[in-house]
């Protein structure tokens, strides 16, 4: 197992790199120049020198390397200070954004703590929801608690969050006056009425992404288990004597959650991407809505970090599922 996992951590390095280029050089050809928005009245001279400072008059791979190192957190290296020729100073390999004109991991840090709050929290809600539904769901199937988890499961699948998001807010927030509207990302929790304050903005925006998760997992968990209380595994343990409970808490439900991880894994990065759409509705300042922004406003260093930020997860939980199906099923032997 540990020979498995040291593997496919090597093999994601050059993976990540391939997925790294392959995105920067399709946002390269993109069209775009930051000096767009600049007044005509500004000077050749001074827009030149604008260009420069945003590290646009680089060579190609220069930028390329300089946009990797980002992600690292190094200090400046003196290898690229004499292969670009330029005399880098202290901190001159960060990339800029060009809307801020900060540089753009700052800004990103600066997000992330708001966007791991709600989708962190509709995740894992989502996830612990919908587990016993799916598992009530198959072992009484086709009962009044299984249709209703269906159509629950439907609404979810159908309702886009942009609309159930929009929902919420007219039902919850304006004709209900229960929760704020509007996220403060500005605020504080220092006292217990602040986190009162801190759960309440929470509430509709981790429902929005709560319901999908909860769609999602609580079928595959229906499914699967409806297919292992079925198998031979299943009636030789009951003709053993087990109790109902043991048979479907140990024996059908350790099987069952093999496919599951899968889906609960790879749902990580798809609930940031839903994040993105749930942001923009609630006015949560996070990373979902820094894309929109700087998609809107041509912002291509920052559209190249957050994106090969979602294809990072993507590589990760890849690598977390494949190590989970070894741990709940023996007969796979990764060594």
């Amino acid at each position: 197992m540990l020979n498995f996992t040291i593997r496919r951590m090597v093999i994601s390095i050059p993976t990540l790199l391939f997925i790294s280029l392959v995105i920067f050089l399709l946002l390269e050809l993109a069209p775009g120049d930051p000096m767009a928005q600049v007044p005509l009245t500004v000077p050749a001279e001074v827009k030149e020198k604008m260009r420069e400072a945003l590290g646009l008059g680089q060579p190609i791979h220069i930028r390329y390397v300089k946009w990797l190192n980002q992600f690292f957190v190094i200090e400046p290296l003196n290898l690229i200070d004499y292969y670009a020729g330029t005399g880098f100073a202290e901190g001159k390999l960060r990339v800029i954004s060009w809307q801020t004109r900060s540089p753009v991991m700052d800004i990103v840090v600066q997000r992330m703590p708001q966007t791991l709050w709600v989708v962190g929290m509709a995740y894992i809600i989502g996830v612990l929801i919908a587990l016993p539904i799916g598992i009530i769901s198959a072992y009484r199937q086709y009962s009044i608690f299984d249709q209703a988890g269906t159509f629950i499961s439907m609404v979810g699948f159908s309702v886009p969050p942009f609309f159930s998001g929009v929902l919420v807010i007219v039902i919850f927030a304006v004709n209900l006056g229960w929760f704020p509207s509007i996220y403060n990302t500005l605020h504080v929790v220092n006292d217990w009425p602040s986190f009162v304050v801190q759960l309440k903005q929470m509430v509709m925006p981790v429902m929005v992404l709560a319901l999908q998760t909860t769609a999602q997992v609580s079928r595959y968990m229906r499914a699967s288990m409806l297919d292992n209380l079925g198998q031979d595994f299943t009636r030789t343990a009951r003709a053993k004597g087990l109790r109902e409970s043991q048979v479907v808490m140990v024996h059908v439900l350790r099987n069952s959650m093999i496919p599951v991880v899968t889906v609960i894994a790879l749902g990580v990065p798809a609930v940031f991407g839903g994040a993105i759409i749930t942001e923009q509705v609630f006015k949560v300042n996070g990373i979902g809505q820094l894309l929109i922004t700087a998609i809107q406003a041509n912002d291509l260093p920052m559209v190249l970090t957050l994106t090969f930020i979602f294809a990072i997860l993507i590589v990760v939980f890849n690598l977390i599922a494949d190590i989970l199906y070894g741990l709940l099923d023996p007969r796979i032997r990764y060594d």
